[in-house]
Formats: C-alpha cells, structure tokens, sequence
C-alpha cells in the first residue's frame, strides 16, 4: 500500500473513532478534544500532502472520424495506464479534480487500401505532458503505443425488419403497414458475412397496451463482423380504435366450365370483420371476393361446399364468413 493510500485510508477511519469518543466522555471534554484532533489531523494532512508520492492514473482514449468501411485485426485499446510522481496535493488534484481529459485520436484519415493505425509512444507522451503540470514526473505508461493493423470491408445496402411483438388494448389494433426510417441501412462487412445477411433486424422488443400511433427509436441487433451506418432506425406505429363492420359478398365460382351453370343456396355470404374507424366507409363490397373452386364440386356428392376469401385488404382484422359452407346445385346448360 502506498503512502498516500495509507493517508487516505486514515482520514476515512476518523469519524469512527471520534464518534466512539462520544459516547464514552463527557460532552464539554469531547469537543475540546474533537477540536484538537481536527487542528491536529489538519496539519498532518498539509504536511503529508506536501510530501511526493507515486500513483497509477487511467487516461480514457477517444477515437474520432473512425471510417465504417475498415476492420482493425485487434481491439483498439480504451485507456492508458499512467504511472506519476508529484505531491500529494497535486496527484489528489489529479485522482479527483478531473483535469486529465481524455486523449483523442483522429482515424479520418486511414487508407481505403488497408494498412496500420499508429499512435506513437513520442505523440502519447506529449500529449499526456501537455495535460500536466511542471512539477509532475511522468514516471511511465502502458501502452507505449498503439499500433493496430486494418483492412478495407465490402458493403451493400439491406433492408431493415421490425424484431419484436405489439400487443395493444382490445378495441385498438395496427391500421395499417408499420413504417422503417431508413428502410434499408448501408452494412460493412466481409463478404461471406454480407451474403448471409437477408435483413438487418431491430434489437428484440416486446410493446404491451398500446392504443395510440407512436414513433420509437431502435438500436439495430448487432452482428459479429458487420458494422451498420445508421446504426439505429425510427419506427412509426399506426394504431387506431377498430370497429366491426358486415357486408354481403356475392358467391363467385371463377373456373366453372361454360357448359354448367352454379346455383348458391344461399347466393350471398356475410363477411364480418373488425375495421379502423377513419376506414370504416372506405370499406366496400368489391374489397372482398367470396369464391368456390370448381375442382371441390366436380367430385362432390354431399351437397355442401366451403368457401374461401380469396380477397380482402391487408387492413382489417379477424374476418369471419358466415355461412362458411353452401348448399349447390350444377346444371348442365342445354345450348
């Protein structure tokens, strides 16, 4: 343990043993003494701190302008381990005053060919000595330098996709296709990596009761060796209050042979379905196509056939058919 540790670890241990003195002594002889201990304790602290001692200090290390389109082969390193001499006040000025700022390295200006980032031990020295004060002994530190090797990445745009569920409250429902901005992103990647990517999808996120239209910001799900330019989306969620809506569709048998003619018992279905209200007189009898394949009547001997919606918009909800099977009849036309 170093001295100014030790130094430090004393002044923390005072209050408790002050606090032990109170209650075994009187007040008036307590605080006579308690005076004493903090006139004398201030003076051991001004002549400790004047004395010199050595500390292990951490510089953070900010990279600027990092291009998209590089692969280091290592890890950049995130801090600088600094070992210095001064005394005591200073270094605790240093430890606590926050006056050592981060060493920023500017890598706009990398080759696009590949090659080697290099910050020198020289320029890491420098710029540590700048930050410090005359008196102050750089004794040593770690990295001496940073030194990393990179190469060039391919990329390709790739359409983003909504990872995740949306639940809202009942009468509430999605009243139309939910919009990605940007709907594609720019990927940075090696190739093999780059053709296995058939979207880029959104951090996994589950949104319950939701009743209104909202808009939300989504970090990107990260993928290992890829690197995404913009590396978040904004997502809008249509959401409106829904309300049921039923309207007769015709029966339609499109593959019929010309020869035959198709008698419904009955003619009509009634589609029920649940509707966004600002839709709810948009929605008209020609969305929807009620139809009977005629390969399910040529072989069919009960009488009864389903049938099938084979059109409807993708704006609605939880559409039912009612009757879902008819009674048929075929004729044969005697033209």
């Amino acid at each position: 343990m170093s001295r100014l540790e030790a130094l430090f670890l004393t002044f923390k241990s005072a209050p408790k043993k002050i606090k032990t003195l109170l209650r075994r002594q009187g007040w008036k002889e307590v605080l006579i003494f308690f005076f004493f201990v903090l006139l004398s304790l201030g003076f051991w602290m001004l002549q400790s701190l004047q004395q010199d001692y050595e500390i292990e200090l951490i510089i953070p290390v900010r990279y600027k302008n990092v291009p998209a389109n590089i692969a280091f082969s290592d890890k950049l390193p995130d801090n600088i381990k600094v070992k210095v001499r001064d005394k005591g006040s200073v270094l605790l000025n240093y430890s606590l005053g926050g006056t050592l700022l981060p060493i920023e390295a500017s890598l706009g200006s990398l080759s696009a060919k590949g090659g080697t980032f290099l910050i020198s031990k020289k320029i890491i020295e420098r710029d540590l000595l700048k930050q410090m004060i005359a008196t102050t002994t750089l004794i040593s530190f770690e990295p001496q330098q940073i030194e990393v090797d990179y190469t060039p990445l391919k990329s390709r745009r790739i359409q983003v996709e909504f990872n995740g569920s949306l639940r809202t409250e009942p009468g509430f429902g999605l009243s139309g296709e939910i919009n990605i901005t940007p709907a594609t992103v720019q990927v940075y990647a090696g190739e093999e990596i780059l053709d296995s990517l058939i979207t880029v999808q959104t951090v996994n996120t589950k949104i319950e009761k939701a009743r209104k239209t909202f808009t939300r910001t989504f970090n990107l799900l990260p993928v290992k060796g890829a690197r995404f330019e913009p590396e978040q989306v904004t997502i809008t969620f249509p959401i409106e209050e829904y309300t049921e809506k039923t309207l007769n569709i015709p029966i339609q048998c499109k593959t019929l042979p010309q020869n035959l003619t198709l008698r419904t018992f009955p003619s009509m279905v009634q589609v029920t379905c649940n509707v966004p209200l600002s839709r709810f007189n948009q929605l008209k009898e020609s969305d929807f196509a009620a139809e009977i394949n005629y390969s399910d009547l040529e072989q069919n001997i009960s009488g009864t056939v389903s049938i099938k919606l084979t059109k409807k918009p993708n704006w609605i909800q939880s559409p039912t058919v009612h009757p879902d099977k008819i009674e048929f009849i075929l004729e044969q036309n005697n033209y």
